[in-house]
């Protein structure tokens, strides 16, 4: 399938943005080069360094209030093209999170539906997922089921495997993986899927990292059902609805007033996420 479309008119080519509908997901687009993936990446590992081990727990969750290149990375022209081709000129940000797999470890994400568990009124989110390093089938790549995000919610477990990235380890009761696709990734591109797709990924196999960082976008009309506070950021066209509060912009990396913000939201991410679950995970 051609992914792009003439310059006058789509980003995306009209049998792209039809595969998404019908579909549920689209990959992949080529975003940003190799080299700048990797200048990034090395950014990350940089952090990561200077604290002594991965980010993991908080500094997972919603990093663009901590790291000016994820923001920059989140605003991206060729991304907010792509999305806007998706859902429409009006776009909001919901929230980000980094997704990592050291080399030849069982970390694995299992099979949901983020509808389930965001508490979000709209099934035009739009999970756009950049790949910082290769994401392989043996490193654990993004798995789709097509389709499923027209179908009726699944039923969902929480399992709370210390394995599972998953907030509550949830885990769709019966798939058929026979039918699953796998979105494999080079550096620099990204894939999209629907906030009611169901998805997985396995362990990764290799000796190489596995780093990915995902993006979620919906049209500003979207409200919380869940909770009475959210936050999220503007990053295209206006919203006429203010359901969310806006998230204030980093400055540099860590600003101490997106510091102190990101505190803030996380604490409600994390509540939000384990609303209705029988126990809480030490962190997300």
């Amino acid at each position: 399938i051609s992914i792009f479309g003439s310059p006058e008119m789509t980003h995306l080519a009209p049998a792209a943005i039809d595969q998404f509908q019908q579909l549920g997901y689209l990959s992949p687009v080529s975003v940003i080069s190799s080299p700048q993936a990797m200048m990034y990446r090395a950014r990350l590992e940089a952090y990561e360094t200077k604290i002594g081990h991965p980010v993991k727990g908080p500094l997972r969750t919603k990093p663009h209030l901590l790291f000016k290149w994820v923001d920059e990375l989140m605003r991206h022209t060729t991304v907010l093209d792509s999305i806007e081709d998706l859902i429409g000129p009006d776009i909001l940000c919901w929230n980000s999170w980094f997704w990592i797999k050291e080399g030849n470890a069982p970390s694995y994400v299992s099979w949901h539906q983020d509808s389930q568990y965001w508490g979000l009124d709209t099934s035009n989110l739009v999970t756009a997922w950049l790949a910082l390093s290769p994401a392989s089938d043996a490193s654990g790549c993004m798995r789709v089921m097509p389709g499923s995000h027209l179908k009726e919610p699944m039923i969902h477990k929480d399992l709370y495997d210390d394995d599972n990235l998953l907030t509550r380890g949830q885990e769709i009761v019966d798939v058929d993986e026979s039918k699953a696709v796998s979105m494999p990734l080079q550096t620099g591109e990204m894939s999209f899927h629907n906030i009611r797709i169901a998805h997985a990924s396995g362990p990764n196999v290799t000796s190489e990292r596995r780093i990915g960082l995902s993006l979620h976008y919906m049209p500003p009309q979207t409200t919380q059902l869940n909770s009475e506070w959210d936050c999220a950021s503007l990053v295209r066209g206006v919203d006429r609805f203010g359901n969310f509060e806006q998230a204030p912009v980093p400055t540099c990396d860590f600003d101490p007033v997106t510091v102190a913000y990101h505190e803030k939201a996380t604490t409600a991410m994390r509540e939000l996420l384990f609303k209705g679950a029988k126990k809480v995970r030490p962190t997300i």
